[in-house]
């Protein structure tokens, strides 16, 4: 069974750091790309970062130049590194994955999310 567990999700004062973990495990051939999203209350979830499996990056335009996203392949992980985070940052951050899965049949691909954690930035 697939399962991507997040953690690091917290209570922060405004400018500081968070660093975000997200660790997919199960009959895992590969990862593809990875993402983070997060939804605040009564907003829509957003993308944050994405990585791709070369290592390509992008990032929201509210986010970019204080987050960065990162992967350890060895350890089918993927970070975000939240700095200089804002009361805005706050919400409830989710990793998703297209991974890469051994199969009857061989490999096939399929996305999975976490169960998300929480992020909270004081004022």
């Amino acid at each position: 069974q697939v399962q991507l567990v997040e953690s690091g999700g917290g209570l922060v004062q405004a400018g500081g750091p968070l660093r975000l973990s997200c660790a997919a495990s199960g009959n895992i051939f590969s990862i593809n790309a990875m993402r983070w999203y997060r939804q605040a209350p009564e907003k829509q979830r957003e993308l944050v970062a994405a990585i791709t499996n070369s290592g390509s990056t992008n990032y929201a335009d509210s986010v970019k130049g204080r987050f960065a996203i990162s992967r350890d392949d060895a350890k089918n992980t993927v970070y975000l590194q939240m700095n200089s985070l804002k009361p805005e940052d706050s919400g409830v951050y989710y990793c998703n994955a297209n991974l890469g899965l051994w199969g009857a049949r061989g490999v096939y691909d399929d996305d999975y999310w976490g169960q998300g954690t929480q992020v909270t930035v004081s004022s």
